[in-house]
Formats: C-alpha cells, sequence, structure tokens
C-alpha cells in the first residue's frame, strides 16, 4: 500500500511531526493540519486515503469535527486521544470514528492499524467498484447503468423519465423474454393494468425509442413482437455487461 495520502490532525506540533516521520518511514505520503478549519481546507482541495485525528483541537473537538468530514470523505477516520474512558470512545466512534486509539501509544501500534483500515477500505472499494461493473450493460451505442439510472447513447448522457428508465432497465435484464404490455406496465408502476395502459406503455416506448434509437422508425435496441409485446435485441447480448 505504497504512497497513501494520510492526514494528521493534530494542534501539539511535537506529536504531528512523530507521527509524520513514522509514516514516511512506512512509504506513505503525511499531510499536516493543526486546527479543525485547516483540515476542512485540506481535504476540500486534496483527497486522502485515511485521517488521523486528535479528539480536542483548539477550534472544534474532534467528534464535531468528524461529523463535518463524513459530509466529504469516505476515508477512515483513526482518533487520537489522551482520554480513555469508554463514553468518549463511544462518542468518537458514532461521530463517524472508525478506530480509536489513546496516548501515548506505540508507534508500531498506530501503524498496524492504519495499514489494516487502509487494506479494508480498499477492499470495499474493489467490492463497490464490481458490483457497479455488474449493473453496467453495454452495446454498440448505448451504456446503461442500471446502479446509477445512467444511460449513454453514442458517449453522450440521455435524461430518461423514471419509468421510462423502469422500461428499459426491465428490458435489458431479460432480453430473451417477451413482454406484454401489460407486464411492463404492472412492473413500472406496480400495480395492476387496466384498460387504456396498453396504450400509455406504447407512448413509453415510442419515447424511449426517440431518445435511444438512431432511427426510431428501424428500432435496434427495443423490438416489437407482433400480437405479443416487446423485448430488447438479444442479439446484441455478447460481451454487453461488465
Amino acid at each position: 500500500m505504497p504512497n497513501e495520502r494520510i492526514l494528521i490532525v493534530d494542534d501539539e506540533k511535537e506529536i504531528n511531526d512523530l507521527i509524520r516521520s513514522y509514516l514516511i518511514k512506512e512509504g506513505f505520503q503525511p499531510l499536516s493540519a493543526f486546527n479543525g478549519m485547516e483540515a476542512m481546507e485540506l481535504i476540500k482541495k486534496e483527497p486522502v486515503d485515511l485521517i488521523i485525528l486528535d479528539v480536542m483541537l483548539p477550534d472544534i473537538e474532534g467528534p464535531s469535527l468528524s461529523l463535518k468530514l463524513r459530509g466529504i470523505t469516505n476515508s477512515p477516520i483513526v482518533f487520537l486521544s489522551c482520554k480513555g474512558e469508554e463514553m468518549d470512545k463511544i462518542v468518537a466512534l458514532s461521530a463517524g470514528g472508525d478506530d480509536y486509539i489513546t496516548k501515548p501509544f506505540l508507534p508500531g501500534e498506530l501503524i498496524a492499524r492504519i495499514k489494516a483500515h487502509l487494506r479494508r477500505n480498499q477492499s470495499m472499494s474493489q467490492l463497490e467498484r464490481q458490483e457497479e461493473e455488474k449493473s453496467i450493460y453495454r452495446y454498440p451505442g448505448l451504456l446503461v447503468n442500471l446502479q446509477t439510472r445512467e444511460v449513454m447513447v453514442n458517449m453522450k448522457p440521455v435524461s430518461l423519465t423514471a419509468k421510462e428508465f423502469d422500461i428499459l432497465a426491465l428490458l435489458i435484464r431479460s432480453p430473451r423474454q417477451i413482454f406484454t404490455a401489460e407486464q411492463l406496465y404492472e412492473s413500472a408502476w406496480n400495480s395492476n393494468s387496466l384498460e387504456g395502459d396498453v396504450r400509455t406503455i406504447m407512448v413509453y416506448i415510442s419515447n424511449l425509442r426517440k431518445k435511444i434509437e438512431e432511427n426510431p422508425s428501424k428500432p435496434n435496441f427495443i423490438i416489437s413482437i407482433r400480437g405479443v409485446g416487446y423485448k430488447f435485441n438479444h442479439n446484441l447480448m455478447d460481451g454487453s455487461q461488465g
């Protein structure tokens, strides 16, 4: 885990410099802040991989700063404190902290905990990327991300209504299945279809085609099956996901 950026937030320069020296020795890139305002400004400009945060700062308490930091970063926060009471730990961890180390601390323990949190965060990030990749469907000229509900046509974002996206997502997830208009309506609206709802689906399919098809009158993605309903063109499936 070389070159991870770690922010040290501690107003005691001696401790800040000491931790900085430990981190440099381990191959990390340390950044220093000596109060809450400096920490907030620095993180807004330079994302970091982990934050070492003192519980007592001159302008704000550590837990209060942690709550603010959680609005702009998901990086692990390791608290440092002279206070070792259980309630102090509970308050800090409840404010978004991931760990709590009391002073004085052993350098080896601090480094070991930092590395453990970085490994865990890296593993979580990889899992999130893998899960997101599973939800991405790629076709010639079309990309659909089911997780973020984003649609790109020829590398340009296209805005779909919520119902338009729900219908497209249902078709894409089961490209070999033919859906009746009633089935599409009941899935997208989560209610039984009534007389006239078939017409509603026809309008939505028409609008979808205008947005994603190169030639809506000769659709390539959403195919009509005469007398039955609609399906996604399964001939485009090969290598389409991920």
